[in-house]
């Protein structure tokens, strides 16, 4: 029988979201990130593969250029890989998306990632001077630019969004192997032919209804790297959630964070309200929210990355303003106890 098991990696998430102090006052950005730096030498500490930071415009969460809180990390890790959760390719120049990954690959020693995507907020677009009608135009142009650049080599190129490129050598040069550039995705079949289109790994972003719902999806991937000649590639997903000691008790910290963050969210895109049994729902063994106790959220875990063929799995651990004592107990528990049981629960199935 072969026994051979191609086990994921797992890896932790955050938008640097602004959490609250043991008396419910918000802590500064500042303070926040320098929070993030330290969660992400924890998923280190606990052997997590990866480690990842989202980039927003707004308020509610601290980190507007993750590859400088990267590079911090970068100086201060020997192991975890480095990346985004998202960069917001579609508001950004991909050259100084490459010089500035380039830089982190070097300071990394190669463990630099991008997860390239066009985000679900809009705030950068008005900040950055684009035009919310050229959306789509924006990140298919910029994508294909992103996708020559990442290689390292001399870039032509023209669009209508950015100066062409005749020739053009970008710096600093790369180490080696191209950056590692997935494009992150919510459930669009075109997002997901555009990213086969140009060779690269795909990365789900999960954040509601059923993981398995996701699975045409990555069929569909599959199919398209063939149609299109492209060797195949890894997949990823991205999940919500927080490792507690019990479900209940991941249960009663999550839910006045998941309600406020929610309905703040709600008012802006015109949502209901939320309710304790939407978050239930999200917890339960078809949601899509990787939360509850090791046990639970191991077994979720590899639910998905069966159903999906996934390479890669990462939780985002920070959940609106739930203080960062919580989020480090996470990640130490995601570490050292939900990603050991993965590959336990993974190699038994191979096996039998």
């Amino acid at each position: 029988m072969n026994t051979t098991v191609h086990l994921p990696q797992v890896g932790a998430e955050t938008f640097g979201d602004i959490t609250e102090d043991a008396n419910g006052i918000p802590l500064t950005h500042a303070q926040v990130i320098r929070n993030v730096l330290a969660e992400g030498q924890k998923a280190e500490e606990v052997g997590l593969d990866f480690f990842g930071i989202g980039e927003h415009h707004r308020d509610d969460f601290s980190v507007s250029s993750p590859e400088t809180v990267l590079a911090a990390l970068a100086a201060t890790t020997q192991n975890i890989k480095l990346g985004t959760a998202v960069t917001v390719l579609s508001s950004d120049d991909p050259v100084r998306v490459y010089e500035r990954f380039a830089t982190l690959d070097a300071l990394s020693s190669g463990r630099a990632e991008i997860i390239a995507g066009r985000g679900s907020f809009i705030e950068s677009f008005p900040l950055f001077g684009l035009d919310l009608e050229d959306y789509e135009e924006l990140f298919e142009e910029k994508l294909a630019l992103m996708a020559k650049l990442r290689h390292g080599d001399p870039v032509s190129w023209s669009g209508r969004h950015r100066a062409a490129l005749r020739g053009q050598q970008v710096y600093p040069l790369l180490e080696g192997k191209p950056l590692t550039t997935w494009v992150g995705v919510g459930g669009s079949p075109q997002s997901v032919i555009r990213a086969a289109r140009h060779g690269l790994p795909l990365f789900l972003a999960i954040i509601g209804g059923q993981p398995a719902a996701f699975e045409p999806l990555v069929d569909l991937y599959h199919r398209a790297l063939k149609e299109f000649s492209e060797p195949e590639q890894p997949v990823g997903a991205h999940f919500h959630g927080l490792v507690a000691d019990t479900d209940e008790e991941a249960l009663e910290l999550l839910w006045p964070h998941y309600q406020r963050s929610m309905n703040r969210l709600g008012a802006e895109r015109g949502w209901g309200p939320a309710s304790r049994i939407q978050l239930q729902a999200a917890m339960g063994p078809q949601g899509a929210m990787m939360a509850g106790s090791p046990e639970t959220v191991a077994r979720k875990m590899a639910k998905a990355v069966t159903t999906l063929g996934l390479s890669r799995i990462d939780i985002k651990y920070s959940a609106g303003s739930l203080p960062h004592e919580h989020l480090m107990k996470s990640i130490e528990m995601l570490g050292t106890e939900v990603k050991p049981r993965i590959h336990e629960l993974l190699s038994a199935r191979q096996e039998n």
